[in-house]
């Protein structure tokens, strides 16, 4: 679960009475998908006659250009995690990556579990004398890749929220 107790009102928006902006919630979403396809290769290496995950992803890209409905979107994001379950390791969290980008749509705060989903593929994937450096190269990747205006309110939440998210956001 990677949603706190207490929300912080600024990652609900400003129509639910918080402050975070249309734009820095599409923004936020852009980010989630832009980590959940750095590592869909580890799930469409494993199935790759799915196209569910990646659909998510393309949704989230659709939803965030307000060319689609949230509800959908959604939607289509908690069907992604309900249909790998069965799925172990690399490959399944990399679809629930995707499937957590697309629930930013609805809740912008499911941005950390589409990041967090998607370090826990890489170090799944990793052999076990490597997991921690590719867990801190995909953090710092996903790092590089923040809007400037949200780098430092996103980070602010890693730490806020890290203890909930496994520790993936840890140095």
């Amino acid at each position: 679960m990677i949603l706190p107790d207490v929300r912080d009102p600024r990652l609900i928006t400003v129509r639910r009475g918080g402050t975070l902006t249309d734009a820095d919630h599409q923004a936020l979403a852009l980010w989630a998908a832009d980590c959940a396809e750095h590592v869909l290769p580890l799930f469409e290496q494993s199935e790759p006659q799915d196209p569910l995950p990646r659909t998510a992803i393309d949704a989230t890209r659709i939803w965030a250009r307000g060319d689609a409905a949230m509800m959908e979107t959604r939607a289509l994001g908690g069907h992604v995690m309900g249909a790998v379950r069965p799925l172990r390791g690399a490959a399944r969290f990399a679809a629930y990556a995707a499937g957590q980008a697309a629930c930013v749509a609805q809740v912008p705060e499911h941005d950390l579990g589409a990041a967090a989903y998607t370090i826990e593929a890489v170090y799944s994937a990793a052999q076990n004398d490597s997991r921690d450096e590719a867990r801190l190269t995909e953090r710092d990747w996903q790092r590089a890749q923040l809007p400037d205006d949200l780098r430092d309110f996103v980070l602010d939440d890693q730490r806020r929220r890290n203890n909930i998210c496994w520790n993936m956001f840890d140095d």
